[in-house]
């Protein structure tokens, strides 16, 4: 399929990158394997594209607002614009997963989209989203926006505030493509993920009572621990996997597989059948779903 994918194969990071197409994800088939394998930040490949290829203007380097010399400093999980990975080009429908870290005054300006379900879960700062369909709202720590991009959506996502803005953004490969373009989102202050989980994304096939739909077989659930007295449960059958991400603090998971500590922006490849146990402190993501054998070739 064909979908925006931002700066894609193109060392200058050009707006014409928008309109690249992605690699069709790997087919994998289902094999034996461990149902736990760990990603250290160090293996997700950081990138920070000059400023004036996205309509910003140049960095401040005398503002002492800005946490990062650099207007963006984006972590990709997993092939994506100039990090190009066949062995690394998605985890069964999560196709995207993107650690965003924007500066003050600087964002993405409007670009397309196509045929993805894109979802946006915000940990810290404002997010301003504005689209082809006439949404503009700015969504702070917490809060879920998504999209079903379908046959096609302009948007822009700035941080107009004074404060660093930091955002995880997910593609999801869809069930079927061209479908109606949609837009929505939950404020953060809506649900309670402090020390229990909150499922906050659901297929719109499932049963599910979740603030967010989406159009393919995947759920998003987030945590807040506190500190190392909080814990929570988290169990795949045989025919599920998930992806988890620590996006804050230093969380251990716990299992049959054994004991990891991990620390902010860590991640790791679950897979079924497994019970596993999360301890705090940190702010965890997990975003599960059918189990299609794959992962990591290069780990």
């Amino acid at each position: 399929f064909f979908f925006f994918l931002s700066w894609r194969r193109n060392p200058k990071h050009t707006k014409k990158d928008y309109e690249t197409p992605l690699e069709k994800p790997r087919i994998h088939f289902k094999t034996m394997r461990k149902t736990f394998r760990y990603i250290p930040d160090s293996k997700l490949t950081v990138s920070e594209p000059n400023p004036m290829h996205f309509g910003n203007s140049p960095n401040e380097k005398e503002n002492k607002a800005w946490t990062n010399p650099n207007w963006l400093k984006s972590r990709f999980h997993f092939s994506f614009a100039e990090y190009h990975n066949p062995k690394n080009s998605n985890f069964g429908v999560l196709r995207v997963m993107n650690d965003d870290l924007v500066q003050p005054k600087r964002g993405f300006g409007t670009h397309p989209h196509r045929d993805m379900e894109i979802v946006t879960y915000i940990i810290q700062g404002q997010l301003t989203h504005q689209d082809s369909m006439g949404t503009k709202e700015s969504l702070g720590r917490g809060s879920v926006q998504f999209m079903t991009a379908g046959t096609g959506i302009r948007h822009s996502e700035h941080n107009i505030h004074d404060k660093p803005l930091r955002f995880i953004q997910m593609w999801l490969i869809p069930w079927k493509t061209n479908l109606k373009p949609n837009y929505g989102s939950m404020c953060g202050s809506k649900i309670d993920f402090k020390n229990q989980w909150a499922h906050v994304v659901s297929s719109t096939k499932s049963e599910a009572e979740t603030p967010v739909k989406i159009n393919c077989d995947a759920n998003i659930k987030v945590v807040d621990l506190d500190d190392t007295k909080q814990q929570v449960e988290f169990e795949l059958g045989s025919e599920r996997q998930a992806y988890l991400l620590a996006m804050e603090g230093s969380p251990t998971v716990s299992g049959g597989f054994g004991e990891q500590s991990m620390k902010m922006h860590d991640a790791a490849e679950l897979s079924g059948p497994e019970k596993y146990r999360i301890t705090g402190p940190g702010h965890v993501l997990v975003v599960e779903m059918e189990n299609d054998g794959s992962g990591r070739g290069d780990i």
